[in-house]
């Protein structure tokens, strides 16, 4: 139990020195260029590639289960 409440005041600690850290960095300089608009991205391959992964896993998971049955 004190190992736990040691490693719970370590964890903690370190969590409010990172929060704290995380806001060190000041406002942007006055003037410069303006920034591009944000540009879209297509997420279409990358996301039918998952889709068809877990499409192959569930099958393989269906057909292992009906093999054991």
């Amino acid at each position: 139990m004190k190992n736990f409440l040691l490693n719970l005041l370590l964890v903690g600690g370190l969590l409010v020195a990172g929060s704290t850290a995380a806001y060190a960095q000041g406002e942007p300089p006055e003037g410069g260029p303006e920034p591009d608009a944000p540009t879209d991205v297509p997420i279409d391959g990358g996301a039918s590639l998952l889709l068809a992964a877990g499409a192959a896993l569930g099958a393989g998971q269906l057909r292992r289960r009906k093999a054991q049955q």
